[in-house]
């Protein structure tokens, strides 16, 4: 076998064992294309739910991809790499990139300051086809898992099939080289692989669904069965040739099915696993239905879909499928809503056609018309990629800019008296001398920054394992463990500052959403199975370690249910009490209604508050318990947080919470100085003389400033 060098990087030449399979084109296929960026549409500006379009679209991508692969290797003995990836570049790319640099002005222009990296770092995913395994990263993190709905979150199918683009030339001719040295058809030999492919693929779909929804929604590996199933089609259509009597119901029995998916199936199963296989069997049932359709048969689904209305929508559905998105995103952000009206849906409907037929204009008969000349796979990748270089430059040096006014905040922020944080209730009427400042972190890189403090140091939800991280003295005679949940985590700043202070010994054990307690717990409506083998686990180190001490919470506050201390809790409480160990129970942190770095971000940061009653009790539920071992103490820091019944979202020109319920990194830090003197008190310790305390040293100063 030789490499052939025509046309750019080509694949191996296979001798043709079989002459092509003749192709005819389906007008139907694009009608189809049009149903599904509809339906797409439609269900995420009115209903926001799953459409079944993607799947749609997985499958076409599959069936045309893998049909124009096998020809060539069937017509000309090789896949010409080069040419095949180039071409694709040259039709994806500039639309695309026309599309991420809107959203990049528009992020600036129309979304608060909080949003502006989130959407920097996904316009580089999107731009770089790996944002779907961005937003599955992210959907694993707890702490960040409220973070609003990004304008390109709809790119990650677009990643998926990017990632689908660099993988099947490959298998295919490895399959078309198997074929070649064992005598074999090339079509059955690529059948055999894809159906291996769409066997493990689907099988693996139905278990990481289980496990992890979230994270399989925007799994490849959970997504190629779809596209392997297109391809099984491609190879196999050409032998349909259904009775008139079968193919009209069935086709019309697929389109029905598929418009009413997202209606059936919307949020309430788990996706993609079992639930896919109703959009995509829809549409199989479409395609199948219109194999060796006559074309004069007026009552097939195929004769509808043909028709030149839809044929000419399925040309622009790529450029209305990515511009719907962000278009609704900006909608939603500008009227402050979850969800438009039917106006406002209309006109973000009529908006996306607008700017896709505009972007295709710019595209087909600008950049295509102006390249037409320049032939060659060099040219056809220049042209995509010339339009992808100023999106990612953009982004960085937008992002650069970010990085130095945060540089410069952090800076400001080293004076204690400029921004004290809580310790701004020490000195009466500090809060009103405070100098007019920016707000402390940055609200564009406040989550990042927070998580990053302890990411390493957490279970995530899908772990078991018990992670400890030590900080402080590790010889100290005194160790106290953080213990619990993101509510206990995001006590640590305050914490590993004092402990370092006094010289104690501290040792982290978090996990997401999983309270340090005993029983069964549950995670979005099902029973935390992880949960409860992390605590098994956290009690065996606890045995291994025997601290003096454990901080964890007393209660846990919501919206909802309120604020309430749970059976498990107390029962805990009482294992470590017959083991010696004293517990640390600080009461539970109140909820916001809202982002707080999105409300200090479109106006006055004095309106960013909430009434404590919203998700708090009246006072502390563990005040009523009569069943508390005598180890536990408790801590109650609400008095920082609220006064006069309401909380605030920036104390001492510090952001109290980077979202609607966490800590930001640098608010608790400043809660170090007035959780001192309480846990010095509950755990008994003597402070040690000569230095002053951190509670001593933030009090002197302020006392020096105002005399």
């Amino acid at each position: 076998m030789s490499a052939s060098v025509r046309g750019g990087v080509s694949g191996p030449v296979i001798s043709p064992v079989t002459p092509p399979v003749r192709h005819r084109h389906r007008p139907d296929i694009e009608g189809l294309r049009a149903v599904a960026a509809l339906l797409i549409a439609v269900y995420h500006i009115w209903f926001g739910t799953v459409s079944g379009g993607v799947d749609v679209f997985l499958l076409l991508t599959g069936f045309l991809i893998t049909g124009s692969l096998v020809r060539a290797i069937e017509r000309d003995g090789r896949i010409a790499f080069g040419a095949f990836w180039a071409k694709l570049v040259k039709r994806l790319f500039p639309a695309g990139a026309v599309v991420l640099g809107a959203v990049l002005a528009m992020t600036y222009l129309f979304f608060p300051r909080s949003q502006w990296m989130s959407v920097i770092e996904s316009v580089r995913a999107a731009a770089l086809y790996y944002g779907n395994w961005h937003l599955a990263l992210d959907s694993v993190d707890y702490m960040a898992e409220n973070s609003a709905a990004g304008p390109v979150q709809h790119f990650w199918s677009l990643a998926v099939q990017g990632q689908f683009y660099l993988l099947w030339p490959l298998l295919i001719t490895a399959a078309g080289l198997v074929a070649a040295w064992a005598g074999l058809r090339t079509r059955s030999t690529v059948l055999v692989a894809l159906g291996a492919v769409f066997a493990a693929s689907f099988g693996y779909s139905l278990w990481i669904t289980s496990t992890e929804p979230v994270w399989a929604y925007f799994d490849t590996g959970a997504r190629l069965w779809e596209l392997a199933l297109g391809g099984v089609l491609a190879l196999v259509i050409h032998r349909v040739n259904l009775p008139s009597f079968v193919r009209r119901p069935a086709g019309w029995l697929g389109l029905i099915a598929l418009i009413l998916c997202g209606f059936v199936i919307g949020d309430s199963l788990p996706y993609p696993g079992y639930a896919s296989l109703w959009p995509t069997l829809a549409a199989l049932l479409v395609i199948v239905a219109g194999a060796g359709e006559e074309e004069n048969d007026r009552f097939s689904v195929g004769r509808l879909l043909g028709t030149r209305p839809l044929t000419w929508m399925g040309g622009h559905a790529y450029t209305l499928f990515l511009w719907h998105w962000p278009i609704l995103i900006v909608h939603l952000e500008l009227n402050e809503t979850d969800r438009p009206t039917l106006a406002g849906g209309l006109l973000v409907l009529g908006l996306s056609f607008v700017a896709a037929l505009a972007t295709s204009w710019l595209i087909d008969g600008g950049v295509t018309r102006a390249t037409r000349r320049l032939r060659g796979p060099g040219w056809s990748l220049a042209a995509g990629v010339i339009f992808i270089v100023p999106v990612l430059v953009a982004g960085a040096l937008w992002n650069h800019s970010i990085e130095r006014d945060r540089l410069l905040r952090l800076e400001l922020s080293s004076n204690p008296l400029a921004y004290p944080g809580a310790a701004v209730h020490l000195t009466p009427g500090m809060a009103e001398g405070l100098p007019d400042l920016p707000i402390h972190p940055d609200t564009t890189t406040v989550v990042k920054d927070t998580i990053a403090q302890t990411r390493d140091c957490n279970a995530l939800v899908a772990d078991t394992e018990v992670i400890t991280c030590e900080f402080g003295d590790p010889d100290s005679d005194y160790t106290i463990v953080l213990a619990g949940s993101s509510h206990a985590r995001h006590w640590f700043q305050a914490l590993r500052a004092i402990t370092e202070r006094h010289d104690w010994r501290l040792v982290t054990m978090t996990k997401n959403a999983c309270q340090f307690a005993s029983g069964e717990q549950t995670y979005r409506g099902a029973p935390y199975t992880q949960c409860s083998e992390w605590n098994e686990e956290a009690m065996r180190e606890l045995t291994a370690l025997s601290p003096d001490a454990v901080f964890t919470l007393a209660s846990l506050t919501g919206r909802s249910a309120g604020e309430h201390v749970p059976e498990g809790f107390v029962e805990r409480w009482r294992e470590l009490d017959r083991m010696g160990i004293d517990v640390i129970a600080v009461r539970d942190t109140p909820r916001f209604g809202f982002r707080l770095p999105e409300c200090v971000d479109r106006g006055d940061s004095s309106d960013c508050t909430a009434p404590q009653s919203e998700s708090m009790a009246e006072t502390p539920p563990f005040k009523d318990l009569t069943n508390v071992p005598h180890n536990t103490r408790f801590l109650d820091m609400t008095d920082y947080l609220c006064q006069d019944g309401v909380c605030q979202g920036v104390i001492g020109n510090q952001l109290v919470f980077y979202d609607s319920n966490h800590f930001s990194y640098a608010f608790s830090r400043s809660l170090a100085v007035v959780l001192e003197p309480p846990l010095l008190d509950a755990v008994g310790r003597a402070v040690p003389t000569g230095e002053p305390t951190l509670f001593e040293a933030a009090l002197a100063l302020q006392e020096g400033e105002h005399s």
